[in-house]
C-alpha cells in the first residue's frame, strides 16, 4: 500500500510514517500539515518557559526531528526512553543472532510495516525508525553544546484525549541538550553500529560516528542535567540525578562494538563494574540502564579477559538465583520485589526487565531453572494475578480495551480504535497519580491497583519502553524449547 506525500498514513508509535492495517490507519503525524505545525523545524523552548524550566537557555537554530517513535499516550518524543527501547529491540535480535540462529526475530516479513520485504530483518527495520530520530536530535557542528543529544521534543502545553497526532496545533519545542541523553545515544548508537554493519556498512558508520561524537559531547559536558519542572509544558520531566550509569552503559556498548581498550579502562574505573546492579524491584529502566549495561557484557563481552567474563557471568547467574527465590514465596510466581510491596509506576514492565535477567541466566548457563522461572514470571503478565486480567491487548479471555493513549481513544470517540492487539498496559500501581485512581482505587491492595480506563494513565498507560521489554521476552520464550 503506497501512501504519498501528506495522504500517507501511519499506526502505532511510529511519527511522521506509514505503517501496514486498514483499522489503524491515519494521517501522518507531525510532518507540518494543519492545523499540525510540525516537526521539520522545530525550535528550542524559549521565553517565558524557558525562563521557568531553565533559567533562560534556548538556542537559535531549528532542527528536523521527524520520524523516531511518541513515548506514550500522549505526543512526546525523549531520547533517554527512546534510546533504551530501541536498545531492547535491538538487544533482541542480538540475542537471536547469538544463541538461537532459528529465531523468527531474525526474519524479514515478520511484521506489517512497509519496510516488510526489504531484505532487512523487520527489527533492525523498526529500531531504525528511532536510531534515525535520535541522530536527528544531536546538537549541530558550529553550535554551542555541538553533539550533545537534545532530552526531548514535544508541544509547549497538553493536549487531551482524542486528539490524533496529525490534529494536534500546539506548537513544539526542543528541550535543553542532557549528559544523560547524550550518552543514552552514544550507547544505542554504538550497539546499532555493530548490528547494521553486515546489512548497511554505511548506516552502521554514520551510526558509529555519531556514537562516538556523543560520548567526547557528553563527557565534556559531565552535569548537564535534565531539570524536573512538575509537568510545566506539554511533556513529561523524565529528569535523572545521576549519570554514573549512562556512562558506564555508553562505554559498555563502545566497548564491545570497538574493543577499543580506553572504553575498558572506563568501565573498570566505575563504581558500576562491581557494585550489585540489578534490584529486584526492577532489574533496570530508562532512569537506571547500569543493568542493560551488565546484560550485555555478560552476553557479548567475549572478548573481556577469562577472568572479567567470569566474574560478570557470575553476577548475572547470582542476581537471577536470588530472583527465583524471591519468585518462590510469591503467591503468584511473579518476578518482583518492589520496595515495601508498594508495587511502581510501570510495574509490568519491571517483572519482564527482571524476566529478561532470567532469560540472560538461561542463556549464559543452559540451566533450565531460569527458564522455567521466566515462563512462570509471564504468567503474571498473561493474567495469573489479582486482577484475573492479561495485561496485554487481545491475549487471554479478558485483556484491557482502554489503555490511556490519545488516539487509540475509542472510549472517547467511537470512530477510533481501541489499542491494536500486543499493547501492554503499564500495570498496578500503589501510587495515586490520576484522578481515577484516587476516586477508585482507595484502598486497594498492590495487585489490584488498576483500573482499565482510558484517564487511568497511572496504571494503564502504553509506552515504548514497556513495549520494548515485551517483545524481548515474547522472543526468548518462543526460542527457548
Amino acid at each position: 500500500m503506497r501512501y504519498p506525500g501528506s495522504t500517507r498514513k501511519e499506526a502505532g508509535s511510529r511519527s511522521g510514517g506509514a505503517i501496514a492495517g486498514k483499522a489503524y490507519a491515519r494521517s501522518a503525524g507531525h510532518v507540518g500539515v494543519a492545523p499540525n505545525q510540525g516537526d521539520k523545524a522545530v525550535p528550542c523552548l524559549g521565553g517565558a518557559q524557558a525562563e521557568a524550566v531553565y533559567g533562560g537557555w534556548s538556542c537559535s537554530y531549528q532542527l528536523d526531528v521527524t520520524g523516531g517513535w511518541y513515548d506514550a499516550g500522549d505526543h512526546g518524543k525523549y531520547a533517554v526512553t527512546g534510546a533504551l527501547a530501541a536498545a531492547q529491540l535491538l538487544a533482541a535480535y542480538e540475542r537471536g543472532l547469538t544463541f538461537a540462529p532459528t529465531s523468527a526475530v531474525m526474519r524479514d516479513g515478520l511484521s506489517r510495516i512497509p519496510e516488510n520485504g526489504n531484505g532487512l530483518p523487520d527489527i533492525l527495520d523498526e529500531a531504525r525508525w528511532e536510531l534515525e530520530f535520535l541522530l536527528r536530535m544531536m546538537v549541530p557542528d558550529g553550535e554551542p553544546l555541538a553533539g550533545m543529544v537534545h532530552h526531548k521534543i514535544h508541544d509547549t502545553a497538553w493536549t487531551a484525549a482524542p486528539m490524533l497526532p496529525g490534529d494536534d496545533p500546539q506548537p513544539r519545542a526542543l528541550y535543553r541538550p542532557s549528559t544523560a541523553a547524550t550518552l543514552d545515544v552514544a550507547a544505542v548508537a554504538a550497539q546499532g553500529a555493530r548490528l547494521f554493519a553486515e546489512h548497511n556498512p554505511t548506516f552502521s558508520a554514520r551510526l558509529l560516528s555519531a556514537a562516538r561524537k556523543a560520548w567526547v559531547a557528553a563527557n565534556a559536558n559531565p552535569a548537564l542535567l535534565a531539570p524536573k519542572s512538575d509537568g510545566f509544558g506539554g511533556g513529561g520531566d523524565y529528569d535523572d540525578d545521576s549519570i554514573s550509569d549512562e556512562l558506564f552503559w555508553a562505554a559498555t556498548e563502545l566497548y564491545l562494538t570497538t574493543g577499543n581498550g580506553e572504553y575498558l579502562k572506563t568501565l573498570r574505573a566505575s563504581p558500576l563494574w562491581e557494585a550489585d546492579v540489578f534490584s529486584p524491584g526492577g532489574a533496570f529502566n530508562w532512569r537506571d540502564v547500569a543493568g542493560f549495561a551488565r546484560l550485555q557484557l555478560a552476553l557479548y563481552g567475549r572478548a573481556l579477559p577469562a577472568v572479567d567474563q567470569e566474574t560478570i557471568r557470575n553476577s548475572v547467574l547470582t542476581s537471577a538465583q536470588h530472583l527465583l527465590s524471591l519468585q518462590q514465596a510469591e503467591p503468584f510466581g511473579i518476578v518482583y520485589r518492589p520496595n515495601e510491596r508498594r508495587y511502581d509506576w510501570g510495574s509490568n514492565q519491571l517483572m519482564l526487565q527482571n524476566i529478561v535477567v532470567l532469560s540472560a541466566a538461561y542463556d549464559l548457563s543452559g540451566d533450565r531453572v531460569f527458564l522455567d522461572g521466566a515462563r512462570e514470571g509471564m504468567d503474571y503478565i498473561l493474567g495469573r494475578n489479582a486482577m484475573g486480567l492479561s495485561y496485554i491487548t487481545g491475549y487471554g479471555s479478558r485483556s484491557p480495551q482502554n489503555q490511556h493513549s490519545r488516539w487509540y481513544a475509542r472510549q472517547r470517540d467511537p470512530q477510533l480504535p481501541n489499542p491494536p492487539v500486543g499493547s501492554l498496559a503499564g500495570g498496578p500501581n500503589s501510587t495515586f497519580v490520576d484522578d481515577i485512581a484516587r476516586e477508585r482505587l482507595r484502598g486497594c491492595a498492590p495487585q489490584t491497583c488498576y483500573v482499565d480506563d482510558i484517564e487511568a494513565y497511572g496504571s494503564n498507560e502504553i509506552a515504548i519502553n514497556w513495549n520494548a521489554p515485551l517483545v524481548y521476552v515474547a522472543s526468548f520464550l518462543a526460542d527457548a524449547r
